[in-house]
């Protein structure tokens, strides 16, 4: 059955990706209205997100930055379909890559290193960074269902020297390239939220408190010694971005306990706030919100 999906569907997605951006767009644009104005695609979570984490915003512009979002996530995936066919040369046009100077000199020192980033803008591109480098690219990707479509996915992302590990496998592959001695790159994004009994850490975000949160980023950095680097996607106008990168630390073991991930949540609130409407706010990242408190009580009535 998962061949025939694969066989019925994967041609379509195909002719898809080879149309010009214009056109592409435009499709999004009817899939826009579709989800946003006669299906309601998670339109009260999307309103529910935003006024949490800007309740100083009035009604009307969480209502703009709703509509926006719904656009914008649209972009996304049919953008996400694209990398399909897309040359590395229209993909440089489109996707500029700024201080690597970070990364070179990472190279120096023969340090392998965490990259971490959030579901903002078009996050996916950042494949193209792994032609730009001398690092043996992974990122950490939840696997699809449908092992065609997943084998697929795998060699699309190939495609820009990048392979992907499920997060079941990343810890064996690090222990293996770290005893092989092997330059390497993670690449992680962990804005949103863990399952509750997989959460070691409750933090804030966006002022909202006792949130579950990855932590696993933090947790290799450590035991590795892994540089930590933050990438920060800017949107320039439709199907064009840039990114750029951030140090937060080069020394993981100084910091205590989860300051690690603490400051990289800070870092995705101020990449949000510039432009909150290019997030992805279809997530149900609050949901968990004070069930480790609720845990407590229940547990002190017990």
């Amino acid at each position: 059955m998962q061949f025939l999906i694969f066989l019925l569907v994967y041609p379509f997605i195909w002719l898809l990706s080879i149309l010009p951006f214009r056109v592409l767009h435009f499709i999004s644009d009817i899939f826009y209205y579709l989800l946003y104005y006669v299906i309601g695609y998670r339109k009260k979570v999307v309103f529910n997100n935003i006024k949490l984490a800007f309740p100083e915003k009035s009604d009307k512009e969480i209502k703009r930055i709703a509509k926006k979002s719904h656009r914008h996530f649209i972009d996304v995936f049919v953008e996400i379909i694209k990398l399909f066919t897309i040359s590395e040369k229209q993909l440089r046009k489109r996707y500029k890559i700024g201080n690597i100077d970070i990364f070179k000199n990472l190279e120096k020192q023969h340090r392998s290193s965490i990259l971490m980033g959030a579901h903002y803008a078009n996050w996916e591109w950042i494949f193209l960074l792994n032609k730009n480098i001398n690092f043996n690219g992974y990122a950490v990707y939840k696997k699809i269902k449908n092992k065609y479509f997943d084998k697929k996915i795998i060699e699309t992302r190939g495609r820009f020297n990048t392979t992907l590990v499920s997060t079941k496998d990343i810890f064996s592959v690090i222990a293996k390239n770290t005893k092989e001695n092997k330059l390497s790159l993670y690449g992680f994004l962990g804005d949103q939220s863990p399952k509750v009994h997989k959460a070691y850490y409750w933090s804030h975000f966006f002022g909202v408190e006792n949130l579950p949160v990855h932590t696993g980023s933090e947790l290799l950095a450590k035991r590795n010694d892994f540089a930590v680097v933050f990438f920060k996607t800017k949107r320039v106008k439709r199907g064009y971005y840039e990114v750029n990168f951030e140090m937060i630390t080069d020394n993981p073991r100084s910091f205590k306990d989860y300051d690690i991930t603490d400051i990289y949540l800070r870092k995705v609130e101020e990449q949000v706030k510039e432009a909150p409407e290019f997030y992805f706010w279809t997530h149900k990242r609050f949901k968990h919100r004070g069930k480790n408190l609720l845990d407590k009580k229940l547990t002190k009535r017990a």
